[in-house]
């Protein structure tokens, strides 16, 4: 028969597990861009892919206490799902101090493709000393030309308050979209033909709580204004952090420091009614062909002109070969009785 002298004793020491950890002795700044097909992902499925790179790539991570240690690492706001991002943020706590760029390119490397490495630092201190008060978002919307665009955001921000609802896991939550906007500009990106382009909102949003979203905001712009893309638009973060800093960035480079582009981008952008900006504190610009495909360059589903092909298993597009098996099996199986 045990003793329970033993076992208590035991059971007392059990909580203590994981006390011995090696402790922090760096903290890193990580931001990242979630890009094509890994903008369907869940912040959780994220979260997944980061811990397992970390793994992958041997970085030095430091762990938590407990029965049940987990990797310190901290997240910012996340993009929702289904919208691209150029600016998230992630803060890596290490039990041995490394050079940022090797962590940068090592873990990159270990990161599945759509989640890309663009910046590893350790000036901020940590991830809770960094303010994150606004961001900008930029809106793709096949089928709506620039005039309707136009008409709509000049409804939206004239208007007092637009109350939109939103279905949560605690129930219906209602909440004023225009409160959050802070500026909206529509622009124009034309295609071959102009009955191809389509129109893009560029806008700074604040902040709050309850958060507001991109698509509680185009929501609001179809009450007030009757805009319905044809097909689900894209919806891309270019730029999180201080109010005044993200709406320097969303007036353009001649009035927000380092965010370069090129003459040709600049003179472009220009033609088609609608600048092109960067991150903030972005290198500078590269050349267009070693540039990463942007939110721009990805397939729009259900935007006409595109001649794009669709790959197999495609997100974005039909799956012949999932169409296929189905058919296959359906024959296979003979009548249904």
């Amino acid at each position: 028969m045990p003793d329970p002298g033993s076992a208590g004793a035991g059971q007392a020491s059990s909580p203590t597990r994981g006390a011995d950890k090696a402790p922090v002795v760096q903290r890193l700044i990580v931001r990242y861009a979630k890009r094509s097909r890994m903008r369907f992902a869940s912040h959780r499925d994220i979260a997944r892919a980061v811990e397992r790179a970390v793994r992958k790539a041997q970085v030095p991570i430091a762990y938590s206490a407990g029965f049940t240690p987990h990797p310190k690492i901290s997240y910012a706001g996340a993009a929702p799902t289904g919208t691209a991002s150029e600016a998230e943020y992630l803060e890596l706590s290490l039990t041995e101090v490394r050079v940022s760029g090797e962590v940068r390119d090592q873990l990159d490397a270990a990161l599945p493709d759509g989640i890309d490495v663009i910046d590893v630092t350790e000036e901020a201190g940590s991830l809770g000393a960094m303010t994150f008060e606004a961001s900008l978002w930029d809106v793709v919307l096949p089928g709506i030309g620039p005039d309707e665009a136009a008409v709509a955001v000049e409804t939206f921000l004239a208007s007092d308050g637009v109350q939109v609802e939103r279905l949560t896991s605690k129930g219906i939550r209602r909440m004023d979209a225009r409160a959050a906007v802070v500026s909206m500009q529509a622009g124009w990106r034309a295609a071959e033909s102009r009955s191809a382009g389509y129109a893009i909102l560029r806008m700074v949003v604040q902040q709050l709580t309850p958060a507001v979203r991109p698509d509680d905001i185009l929501t609001a712009l179809r009450q007030v204004a009757g805009l319905v893309p044809t097909s689900p638009p894209l919806v891309t973060r270019l730029a999180q952090g201080p109010l005044e800093a993200v709406a320097a960035a969303a007036a353009g480079p001649a009035e927000g420091p380092g965010l370069g582009h090129t003459a040709g981008q600049a003179a472009d952008g220009a033609a088609q009614g609608h600048v092109e900006t960067t991150r903030l504190d972005t290198p500078p610009a590269q050349s267009a062909a070693a540039r990463p495909p942007s939110a721009y360059d990805q397939l729009l589903r259900g935007a006409e002109g595109s001649h794009r092909a669709h790959a197999p298993g495609s997100l974005t597009g039909d799956s012949p070969d999932a169409r296929n098996r189905a058919e296959r099996s359906r024959a296979n199986s003979g009548p249904q009785w």
